[in-house]
């Protein structure tokens, strides 16, 4: 009986033991909740860019927490918000309430995220975004700072600073078309998805074409999920404009570069189409999309500072294809969450979202700091123009997406930026030829008597 009663609690110490150290251990863990659509390139884009920043920390040892190092554990999340915003609203809540994350980064449809983001504020979970470009996901953090505060934008800046961004491509666009063909009045046909991240981006355009020389011919908001565009490009057509400012970021940006390209408008495709930001599109549009021009985060062989070509060819080499701006999971991870974690050695969330409000640091295209609005309320979104976060464009010019702006941008007296690796626009071939075909024949001067 003794016997027994010794082994059983031998047994039992070794029980409690075991019990202890899988305790201990995942104690070690930084869970990060990561979530997007991943059947989609944007949310693949969310899971790729977070599983590279995480490899990275752990094979150097983890994050090192005060005087402990912890490694990061990825948990995917298929929010499958294209297609159903309360697919996305239970995405989170399993990562936060089952999974029991501690950060969550990602998310990309506004609709779905402002959402998401309601979820992730009552559970005081930092949420960084990596898709959604609507200002109110950072105007909440400002009006209503206690419940909110927890929300950082990290990709893209947000939708104000998209358009200026934007305008800025149509710009260079104008200014090529006037070199090239001597076309004084450009019109610009204007295209948005019907979404709600594009809607402030309607009246924007219609107020600033026309300051900036420029004559709006129409609006046209096809669905984001349109599979044919054929009846707003007809319509785009017959209204003569030299581009087409087109803002996409879901599916509708393939078939309707792929039509444009077919009819051969004589315009040049200019604004923001996230589906071109892919390797995909060429193949996608089949060949179609060729001079494309789309804002985008990045290109290989322009660089932005000094993290961005180790970044771009490092995922170039695992994953086969240049990053879109969903991977700023990356960012998140790396520069954001670690950095600061480790600035301040602890996994205190409040004391995380202070110090990270307060900091300026570099991320792999940019220069990131966070902003207030103009009552001097913190709203965690990202500063955009020269010195910040400025985007580029690029270009797709024979199966190659090039970088194209900024070059010799100045968008303030004595401001000229101009990154490393970037090419010149060009337009389309049939568009120079319509034009110099039909432009009418200087007269020839009278000769002298």
């Amino acid at each position: 009986m003794k016997g027994f009663r010794k082994g059983f609690f031998v047994s039992a110490i070794i029980f409690c033991f075991a019990v202890f150290s899988f305790t201990t251990a995942f104690g070690q863990e930084i869970k990060i909740g990561v979530i997007g659509p991943m059947k989609f390139v944007q949310g693949i884009g969310h899971w790729n860019g977070a599983v590279m920043a995480a490899d990275e920390i752990n094979a150097k040892g983890g994050v090192k927490v005060g005087n402990k190092m912890m490694k990061i554990k990825l948990i995917q999340a298929d929010s499958n918000e294209f297609i159903n915003v309360t697919d996305a609203t239970n995405a989170m809540e399993r990562l936060i309430t089952r999974d029991k994350v501690d950060f969550v980064v990602g998310g990309f449809r506004t609709e779905a995220v402002l959402a998401m983001q309601d979820i992730a504020m009552d559970r005081r979970v930092i949420f960084i975004g990596c898709g959604a470009a609507h200002e109110e996901l950072c105007t909440r953090v400002a009006k209503y700072y206690d419940q909110y505060k927890y929300f950082f934008r990290m990709t893209p800046f947000n939708s104000g600073f998209l358009v200026k961004a934007a305008f800025s491509h149509v710009a260079a666009a104008a200014a090529e078309i006037k070199a090239q063909l001597g076309i004084d009045k450009i019109k610009v046909a204007f295209v948005a998805e019907k979404a709600q991240w594009a809607d402030p981006m309607v009246p924007a355009v219609q107020a600033v074409l026309p300051k900036m020389g420029m004559e709006l011919v129409g609006v046209w908001r096809p669905s984001p999920v349109a599979t044919d565009t054929s009846a707003e490009l007809s319509a785009i057509q017959r209204s003569g404009a030299h581009i087409i400012f087109e803002i996409f970021s879901s599916s509708v940006g393939i078939p309707f570069a792929r039509q444009a390209g077919e009819l051969k408008i004589p315009a040049i495709q200019v604004g923001i189409n996230v589906e071109a930001q892919k390797e995909d599109f060429w193949k996608a549009t089949r060949g179609m999309g060729n001079y494309v021009i789309t804002s985008n985060t990045f290109a290989r062989g322009l660089e932005q500072n000094e993290n961005t070509v180790a970044f771009v060819e490092g995922y170039i080499k695992r994953f086969g294809e240049v990053p879109t701006y969903t991977t700023g999971t990356y960012d998140a991870i790396r520069f954001a969450l670690v950095d600061t974690i480790e600035m301040i050695g602890t996994l205190n969330t409040d004391k995380i979202a202070e110090a990270l409000e307060n900091r300026v640091y570099k991320s792999t295209t940019s220069t990131i700091k966070y902003m207030k609005d103009n009552l001097g309320r913190p709203l965690h979104d990202i500063q955009w123009g020269p010195g910040y976060s400025t985007g580029i464009a690029t270009q797709w010019q024979d199966g190659k997406a090039v970088g194209v702006w900024p070059n010799h941008w100045k968008p303030a007296p004595g401001v000229d930026v101009t990154y490393k690796g970037v090419q010149p626009i060009k337009l389309p071939p049939w568009m120079i030829s319509y034009y110099k075909k039909e432009a009418p024949k200087a007269k020839a001067a009278p000769k002298k008597k």
